[in-house]
């Protein structure tokens, strides 16, 4: 679980069919071979820790899935990309932003951007069928970002991101129509699977 607060900014460092190496600036070592970190929201497993080089104080490999590469950006990921970066929760975790699983839902696309004073607004355009989950002020995570949701018109959404996160995630390099990861409210999705079952036949 996470909780959508990125800690790091990654890059691709290499990458072998299905298997990434990323640089970070986390002090890892053996211990964190099987710990999960999310990667531009997809929670990944660690199979090797390397040596850092240059700016990055160690590296780190995940083996990715088809179905997760079919999924997700990942699939598009080349050498040289950064990527927003989040370790898993501990019991002493500051829980500042909102319950992240890190399985993405989907792809979405950025639809516009606009400078908003040191601000930028993003619309975000989703698949129909996710865009029930998405409510005005509710939370989505966004290339592993938690964000909140300014306003909602059919399948977009809009968001703000202020100048803090702009600084500390990769959302300063973000333009119109690239693509992003989107995990939706998990509270969302079980609230609408209860209203779901509720109206079913044999439900009262």
């Amino acid at each position: 679980m996470f909780t959508g607060l990125i800690t790091d900014i990654g890059e691709v460092t290499a990458r072998s069919g299905n298997r990434f190496q990323i640089g970070c600036g986390y002090s890892l070592d053996d211990s964190a071979i099987g710990a999960s970190i999310a990667c531009d929201g997809c929670c990944l497993t660690v199979v090797t820790v390397n040596a850092g080089s240059g700016k990055h104080s160690s590296a780190f490999t995940v083996d990715v899935s088809n179905e997760t590469l079919s999924k997700t950006t990942l699939g598009a990921w080349t050498e040289g990309r950064k990527v927003n970066l989040e370790r898993s929760l501990t019991p002493t975790t500051d829980l500042g932003g909102h319950i992240v699983t890190g399985h993405v839902d989907a792809i979405a696309t950025i639809a516009e951007r606009t400078i908003d004073g040191e601000s930028v607004r993003y619309v975000i355009e989703v698949e129909k069928d996710l865009a029930r989950f998405i409510a005005s002020k509710g939370c989505v995570a966004l290339n592993g970002v938690s964000l909140t949701v300014n306003e909602v018109d059919g399948v977009r959404f809009g968001i703000n991101l202020i100048p803090h996160t702009l600084s500390v995630t990769t959302w300063s390099n973000i333009e119109t129509g690239d693509a992003i990861n989107l995990e939706v409210d998990l509270l969302a999705r079980y609230v609408a699977r209860m209203m779901q079952a509720a109206r079913s036949p044999g439900n009262g």
